[in-house]
């Protein structure tokens, strides 16, 4: 048995390469050319680096408190309101299709994706937001959830492509890869739509209400949404020679999110729950610094919170 196992794994980085020369764009990176890791390790030989990246992220502690995160609400009652990690499932799950249909490198694009948003704090952009206007008055530095993400993925010591992935996910920075690029759009293809299915659940809106021009262009559920997106991005895509959008679609996506942002993320049924997230950061933000502990700690505890760690936490400190 074990000479079995060890002429399989002989032939597996071989296998790939392989297989990726023959199925691969020539716009996709291969498995085996990555630009490597910080610290320099011995590689696996049953599992290519961006394989490795993706088991790394899913036994990591990070990952694994994503379960506890939610997007929009906090700590709703009920159980079928997203959470963080069920937004990355749902985001690796869109990407590695859109990868598959233009034969760039599936498993960079799962390691990226499953890794995105291991550094956001808790209670999503208001929890954020808090932490980023605590750190600026107090130490005249900022908080970005993805720079938060690229340390993660640093001290798990990722593949360069994977970081890079992570880090440009958000922000003015453009991802390097092709795959990195399908990360970045299906991000917002993905929470744009399960936002508004929670936003209909939750009873701030009603199908009704969404925009007509962009129900029309998109579809009437988050399904066939999210199905034109994907056919669109892939479609476009094909003919560029770069991951985009069409420009029609582009800015239908794009105002449908500006309509989410009027009517629930900033808007004032939320607003209770988002002026709580703020309090509660500031208060263990406030303790911490009190208590004598450097930025770098006091960082890295509140982005690894849970929702209801973080309330526990600032609850007990009221005693």
């Amino acid at each position: 048995m074990p000479k079995l196992a060890g002429k399989v794994a002989d032939r597996f980085e071989r296998a790939i390469r392989e297989r990726e020369e023959q199925w691969l764009s020539p716009l996709a990176v291969r498995s085996y050319e990555t630009r490597g890791r910080l610290r320099v390790e011995t590689e696996s030989s049953l599992r290519t680096p961006f394989q490795r990246d993706r088991d790394r992220i899913l036994h990591s502690k990070p990952f694994r408190r994503l379960k506890g995160k939610t997007q929009v609400f906090i700590d709703p009652a009920g159980d079928h309101y997203r959470t963080r990690m069920t937004h990355t499932l749902e985001t690796t799950g869109i990407a590695r299709g859109v990868a598959r249909a233009l034969r760039l490198n599936e498993d960079l694009v799962e390691a990226i994706g499953l890794g995105h948003d291991m550094g956001h704090p808790p209670f999503g952009h208001a929890g954020e937001e808090a932490l980023d206007e605590a750190l600026q008055t107090r130490f005249g530095r900022r908080f970005r959830h993805n720079e938060q993400s690229l340390r993660i993925a640093e001290s798990l010591n990722l593949t360069a492509e994977v970081c890079d992935g992570i880090a440009t996910h958000t922000g003015p920075a453009e991802p390097e890869t092709q795959e990195g690029k399908i990360v970045r759009l299906v991000d917002r293809v993905a929470y744009i739509n399960h936002d508004i299915d929670d936003a209909v659940r939750f009873g701030i809106l009603a199908p009704g209400d969404l925009p007509r021009r962009e129900v029309e262009l998109l579809g009437s559920t988050g399904a066939k949404r999210i199905d034109t997106l994907v056919h669109d991005l892939v479609e476009t895509s094909e003919r560029a020679g770069d991951v985009v959008q069409s420009e029609e679609i582009g800015e239908v996506m794009l105002a449908l999110r500006s309509f989410m942002f009027e009517r629930v993320y900033l808007g004032p049924q939320v607003r209770a729950q988002h002026d709580r997230a703020r309090a509660v950061v500031r208060r263990i933000f406030d303790h911490l610094v009190e208590r004598g502990e450097n930025v770098e700690a006091i960082v890295e505890f509140i982005a690894g919170m849970t929702d209801r760690f973080a309330l526990d936490y600032a609850a007990g400190l009221d005693y």
